[in-house]
């Protein structure tokens, strides 16, 4: 007897009350059933026209992927049917579908966390986790072919990102660059011609907004310098920020992995952790006040300078990780009071120490060596960075045509 494939809706809902979609196998009246992993409401399914209804906001892409599984399908069919007459429906599905094996975004999605778990990247494995969740939230299902992300899935999850979860443009394209490095990743694999590609100049554009940063000025910096009646953590805080400030703004994450042996010959000499480059600055005079109220607690020449990785299991990089994300936590609300007692108005943060050595070295220091002192790589990202805080040009030309 014959066998055929056909789309379905079964009739049993999961617990969210939507109905899976499935692909029925049928042969000698007995059917098996493959599930293509996507569930909609039941007033959503065209039983007569065997499709999913535009009422449906992903109506498309689901149609386009049923037609595909199906079309996929009854080749294997055809082809089955000449080779193995007696094979059973369930015979018949195993062959079709063990051999028709595509992995989903949410599949390559995984392989890439766990690589950044395997490089012990924890940040942004904490940062792309929670954009990869944000996916699944608006797909509501974990059988997300390359395939279905076309312009209209990509513009869609836009939308929702805006709307339902209030997230800002600089977050949604960030979202939108992971699925851009997911996407290449499949290509490169082989997953998804590479003729479906979403992104480019005449497709989906990733542009991100312009941002202001604000950096302290010389002044602000001394009222937090001279700032009385501290607690005993708001000074400790005020320390972790201006070793991070007179090193040219050094990431907390550096500034609390800092040993006494890194300091030698008066000079500071460290790695850092972002992209393992080296360098060697001399000890500013304000830094060694700040060394000499943790010098007492120094054990040995390789024990850090801060306390807050003293008692962390270094082997165990979730552990240092998390120890990490607490301090900055922590100082970030300690450094909101200190800027109340210090008469200061901006939001103050750990990486604000960054943006105000910018603001202040504004354009007196050569490129070169900002480059150098900020650690980037590329010159190009030094000047757009350093242009948030260069204003001398456009007040000049300002004042050379209102000075009459």
């Amino acid at each position: 007897m014959s066998s055929n494939a056909k789309i379905v809706l079964r009739k049993k809902p999961n617990k969210e009350g939507l109905y899976p979609l499935a692909i029925r196998i049928t042969k000698n009246r007995r059917s098996t059933y493959q599930y293509i992993g996507h569930y909609v409401e039941f007033e959503d399914w065209d039983e007569k026209n065997i499709r999913v209804k535009k009422s449906h906001y992903n109506s498309d892409s689901l149609n386009s992927l049923l037609s595909q599984n199906l079309s996929e399908a009854n080749k294997a069919l055809i082809h089955l049917q000449s080779e193995k007459r007696d094979a059973s429906a369930n015979q018949i599905k195993k062959e079709i579908f063990s051999s028709n094996n595509q992995f989903t975004f949410f599949e390559i999605s995984q392989e890439h966390l766990d690589d950044l778990k395997q490089a012990e990247k924890l940040n942004r494995l904490s940062c792309d986790k929670a954009w990869i969740g944000f996916i699944f939230k608006f797909h509501k299902s974990k059988q997300l072919t390359f395939q279905e992300i076309d312009e209209r899935f990509l513009k869609k999850l836009m939308v929702y990102l805006k709307s339902k979860h209030s997230l800002s443009e600089t977050s949604i394209m960030n979202i939108l660059v992971l699925i851009r490095l997911l996407y290449n990743r499949a290509v490169k694999q082989k997953i998804v011609n590479k003729e479906l590609y979403p992104f480019g100049s005449d497709k989906i554009k990733i542009r991100f907004p312009e941002t202001t940063k604000v950096g302290l000025t010389t002044f602000e910096v001394q009222n937090i310098e001279s700032v009385q009646d501290l607690t005993f953590r708001e000074i400790h805080t005020r320390n972790v920020w201006l070793f991070s400030f007179n090193f040219a703004g050094m990431r907390v994450s550096d500034v609390l992995k800092t040993r006494w042996s890194d300091i030698y010959d008066n000079r500071f000499h460290y790695r850092m952790g972002k992209n393992s480059k080296i360098l060697s600055l001399k000890i500013p005079k304000k830094i060694i006040p700040i060394l000499e109220q943790y010098i007492v607690d120094k054990k040995n020449e390789d024990d850090f300078i801060f306390p807050e990785l003293k008692k962390a299991d270094l082997k165990n990089a979730k552990d240092v990780f998390n120890k990490l994300k607490t301090a900055n936590k922590k100082f970030n609300d300690c450094l909101k009071s200190i800027a109340k007692k210090a008469g200061i108005n901006k939001k103050i943060t750990m990486h604000i120490a960054r943006h105000s050595f910018g603001n202040i070295a504004g354009d007196t220091i050569h490129p070169l060596m900002l480059q150098k002192l900020y650690r980037h790589s590329d010159l190009k990202t030094t000047l757009n960075y350093q242009s948030n805080f260069i204003h001398r040009d456009a007040d000049l030309a300002l004042d050379s045509v209102l000075n009459f």
